[in-house]
């Protein structure tokens, strides 16, 4: 099997697994408010590095000159502007289902159920099409890297490491609504499975479909697609990242300590990617 595909499908099986596991967590209760801050803040600022240190400069560098800056970041709006559009839609971006954060919804619901089946599908929605986005993103950095060889770099490590950190908290917010909107245990292993599965399936598609094209081709179109995959990455960090370390009065060195390793991480995984590489062709 070639190399680079064999890499892709570790990175899918672990993503599968981080996301199965999140989804499975929630059975077992809500976290508490403060470790689902500290956990969001984290990824938040993961997102925003992996964004801005690996998907937009590699695509950047994918989109063919003159004026390659300007089409990159043309794309880059377009992922904003398609994910603020999802938020509004969707409103998606529910993470926080610890005990604290249920009592206060269900005392603004006066009594009634917080979560319905309007709710519970809005969130599954946009959160699969998030997992799309996130799966083409994969697809493309692999495919961006070229054949592995001795002295290459470890082609979408940098994004594979920023999904595998989310989509456990992507899992668990979907699960977790229907848990509190009562559904069955079959109905949300059922979900739990074709949601750790979406990702993982649609960067292999991705991967494929460059396969198909002249590697010219694939790599103006991968370069495309990371510039537009970072805006969706900055916008879903930021829309974590304001509400929990602007708004919330407690915490803030903690949650502020969280984005900055956050962040760090992803400025590591840039020297990771060069220095990891497999020996042998």
């Amino acid at each position: 099997m070639d190399p680079i595909l064999l890499l892709l499908f570790g990175y899918c099986a672990a993503i599968f697994a981080a996301s199965f596991a999140g989804g499975r967590f929630s059975v077992l209760g809500a976290l508490t408010h403060t470790r689902t801050q500290v956990v969001m803040s984290l990824v938040a600022g993961l997102m925003l590095g992996i964004a801005l240190y690996h998907l937009l400069p590699h695509g950047l560098e994918l989109i063919p000159q003159p004026e390659s800056a300007k089409k990159g970041l043309f794309w880059a709006a377009l992922g904003i502007i398609a994910m603020v559009g999802l938020l509004r839609m969707f409103q998606f971006n529910q993470y926080d289902f610890s005990a604290d954060a249920q009592a206060l919804r269900a005392a603004r619901a006066h009594g009634r159920h917080a979560v319905n089946a309007r709710s519970v599908a809005s969130v599954a929605l946009g959160m699969s099409i998030h997992a799309i986005t996130e799966g083409i993103a994969l697809g493309a950095a692999v495919q961006a890297g070229g054949p592995l060889t001795a002295s290459s770099a470890l082609p979408g490590l940098g994004a594979f490491v920023a999904i595998a950190l989310h989509k456990p908290l992507d899992a668990y917010s979907v699960l977790s609504m229907m848990r509190s909107g009562g559904y069955s245990r079959r109905s949300r292993n059922l979900a739990n499975l074709g949601f750790a599965l979406l990702c993982p399936l649609v960067a292999l598609a991705t991967f494929w479909a460059g396969a198909q094209l002249g590697a010219t081709q694939a790599g103006v179109l991968a370069g495309y697609a990371l510039c537009f995959t970072a805006g969706t990455f900055l916008c879903v960090a930021l829309s974590d990242l304001l509400p929990e370390i602007h708004f919330h009065s407690h915490d803030r060195l903690k949650l502020m300590c969280a984005l900055l390793v956050g962040t760090g991480i992803a400025y590591a995984l840039r020297f990771a990617e060069a220095a990891i590489a497999p020996h042998g062709h």
